[in-house]
């Protein structure tokens, strides 16, 4: 009777450039406390230049190399069946000036944004007939509603993005990282189909 193991593959890992991605690596291994070490250890592919910034081991190349050197072996795979490999090539440090620009850039392009919404929805119009309506005067800059309304917009945003600075308010993921982790998801899933060499080998067949 062959004896089973149990390998649960990651979505996603980052290895160093030129790194041995062994099987302890991409997934986790279970059901042999005798060959579990041996196979954590096992060297599933070796990162060249060539592989550039993205390598994917699918599960079928796992089994394969499981096999080949363990034929008594009786694999069971659980979760993802590929993992995609994110090569982290080393990055100069952005300049200060560049991101200085940057910060001026998006805080310009933030604070137009708001400035025409506000303008599209009469915002200013809205406040001076409020005014009006309390207390009974007509003034162009309403400034006792039109201070709060802008602090309380800063701080709306702030606890909308759950961030303040690198502080977290709580344990809530905020909608920015909502939208980058489905991006990532995403990528990730577009790359394991394009960029298997086990799906490229069947479509060269």
């Amino acid at each position: 009777m062959a004896t089973p193991v149990y390998i649960r593959t990651k979505q996603s890992i980052y290895v160093q450039p030129l790194a041995k991605i062994r099987l302890q690596d991409v997934a986790r291994v279970t059901g042999q406390k005798r060959l579990k070490p041996v196979l954590e250890q096992m060297v599933l592919h070796q990162v060249t230049e060539d592989d550039q910034n993205i390598v994917v081991i699918d599960s079928f190349m796992i089994i394969e190399q499981v096999i080949e050197k363990f034929p008594e072996l009786e694999v069971e795979l659980i979760g993802p069946n590929q993992c995609v490999v994110h090569v982290e090539k080393h990055q100069k440090q952005p300049s200060p000036l560049l991101i200085s620009a940057i910060w001026v850039l998006l805080f310009i392009g933030a604070a137009m944004a708001i400035m025409n919404f506000h303008y599209d929805v009469s915002m200013q119009a809205v406040q001076q007939k409020l005014h009006f309506m309390l207390t009974g005067e007509e003034v162009e800059h309403p400034l006792w509603i039109q201070v709060p309304y802008s602090i309380g917009l800063g701080i709306g945003m702030i606890l909308f993005f759950n961030h303040w600075f690198q502080k977290r308010f709580n344990e809530e993921p905020s909608p920015m990282e909502v939208e980058i982790f489905n991006y990532q998801e995403d990528l990730d899933h577009y790359v394991a189909i394009k960029e298997n060499k086990v799906e490229k080998q069947d479509v060269d067949r």
